[in-house]
C-alpha cells in the first residue's frame, strides 16, 4: 500500500468500477471460498414471498400497436403484466430511445393496471454502447429482470474454449446488474447456441451470484432439447432462475425428420403438471412471460382489425390453461 496516497484521486466511472470489481473476483459479496455458491451443486435458496406471480405477455407479436393499445389488449385478456421488447430487432422500444420510450411504455401499462417486471433485450456485454443506459432506465422504472441477448459457440475455440472466453464479460455484466439492482438472464433456447444444451449454462454461471445474473428458464425449449431429462437440468439451475418463459409445442414427424410446431398452452407435449410440481418443490419464483409463437400470432397475414378481434380470445385461452396447471400445484 502506498505510504502517501493521492488526496485527490481521479473519479471512477460506474463501468470502470464494476470492471475492476469483476476482474478482482469480488464483484458480488456472496462469492468466496466459504460460499455455498462455490459448491458443485448448490441447493436453491429459499424464496422470499413476494405476492402472486405476475404473468406477463411477451410483446413481440404486438409491436403493431401503440403502448396504450398493447396494454389495453393485454389487460382485456386477463394478464398481469407486459414483457416489452427493448431491442433493435423487433423492438417495441428501441434501445437508443429507451430513456424516452420505456417510461412511456411502462406508464401505459401502469395506467391499465399492469406491471412490467420483465423486459427482453439484446444485451450481451457491459461495454456495449447502450447497455448501461438501458439497464439504468429499466432499474429506475422498477424492472426486476431482463432477458439477455444470445451467445454463439466459436467452433475454433470449441465448447470449453468458448465458455472461458465468455466468462470474464459475463462477470463484468453481472457486477453492473448487481450495482443497479437488476437481474440479467440467459434464455435456454433449443438449437446450437450457448444455452441450448442447458447444462452449459451451469458451466458459465456456477461462480456468479444469482442476484446479478442467471437463467430465464424456458420449459418448451428445455423439453425440445432435454426430452425426459429436463428435470435434471432444472434442479441444477434452480438457484439462478429468477424469471421464466412459457409456451407449448408438438413434434411434426416425417421419415428421418422431425420439426417443432408451436401450439397453444395445453395442446402440446410440454408436461406442465410435472413442471409446476417441480417449480413448487424448488421454490422457483419471479415473473413469467407467455410467448405467443403459434398461428395466427406468427406466419399468418391478417389485417390489424382481424388481429384486434382474434388475439384477445386466444391470449386468454392460453392464460386460463396456464392458471389451471398452476392451480393444481397451488401456485398463485
Amino acid at each position: 500500500m502506498p505510504m502517501n496516497p493521492d488526496p485527490n484521486p481521479a473519479p471512477v466511472s460506474r463501468r470502470d468500477f464494476v470492471s475492476r470489481l469483476a476482474l478482482a473476483g469480488a464483484a458480488l459479496p456472496l462469492i468466496g471460498a466459504g460460499s455455498p455458491l462455490c459448491a458443485a451443486d448448490p441447493k436453491p435458496a429459499k424464496s422470499t414471498p413476494g405476492g402472486p406471480t405476475v404473468i406477463h405477455v411477451f410483446s413481440k407479436p404486438l409491436h403493431w400497436m401503440s403502448y396504450a393499445d398493447t396494454a389495453a389488449m393485454v389487460k382485456a385478456a386477463g394478464y398481469g403484466g407486459i414483457d416489452y421488447t427493448v431491442r433493435v430487432a423487433q423492438g417495441h422500444v428501441l434501445p437508443e430511445r429507451v430513456q424516452e420510450d420505456l417510461p412511456r411504455a411502462i406508464d401505459a401499462a401502469h395506467a391499465a393496471g399492469l406491471k412490467v417486471e420483465l423486459i427482453t433485450t439484446e444485451i450481451t456485454s457491459a461495454r456495449d454502447k447502450q447497455t448501461e443506459t438501458v439497464l439504468k432506465t429499466a432499474a429506475r422504472l422498477g424492472v426486476k429482470c431482463y432477458r439477455m441477448g444470445n451467445f454463439n459457440y466459436d467452433q475454433k475455440l470449441g465448447v470449453t474454449g468458448t465458455h472461458e472466453k465468455l466468462k470474464p464479460g459475463l462477470k463484468e455484466l453481472a457486477a453492473l446488474n448487481a450495482s443497479l439492482g437488476i437481474h440479467g438472464a440467459i434464455q435456454n433456447h433449443a438449437g446450437t447456441r450457448v444455452g441450448s444444451a442447458i447444462w452449459d449454462l451451469h458451466a458459465l454461471l456456477h461462480d456468479i451470484d444469482p442476484r446479478g445474473m442467471g437463467v430465464q428458464y424456458d420449459i418448451r425449449h428445455a423439453v425440445v432439447e432435454g426430452g425426459q431429462s429436463w428435470p435434471v437440468a432444472l434442479r441444477l439451475l434452480a438457484p439462478w432462475i429468477k424469471c421464466t418463459d412459457l409456451k407449448d409445442f408438438k413434434w411434426e414427424q416425417a421419415p428421418g425428420k422431425a420439426t417443432v410446431e408451436n401450439v397453444p398452452i395445453g395442446e402440446g407435449i410440454v408436461p406442465f403438471n410435472a413442471y409446476f410440481k417441480l417449480v413448487r418443490e424448488l421454490q422457483i419464483a419471479g415473473p413469467m412471460s407467455v410467448h405467443l409463437e403459434y398461428e395466427p400470432f406468427e406466419r399468418t397475414k391478417m389485417s390489424d382489425a382481424e388481429k384486434r378481434e382474434k388475439f384477445p380470445g386466444l391470449m386468454k385461452k392460453d392464460l386460463l390453461a396456464l392458471k389451471d396447471f398452476m392451480a393444481k400445484q397451488q401456485i398463485s
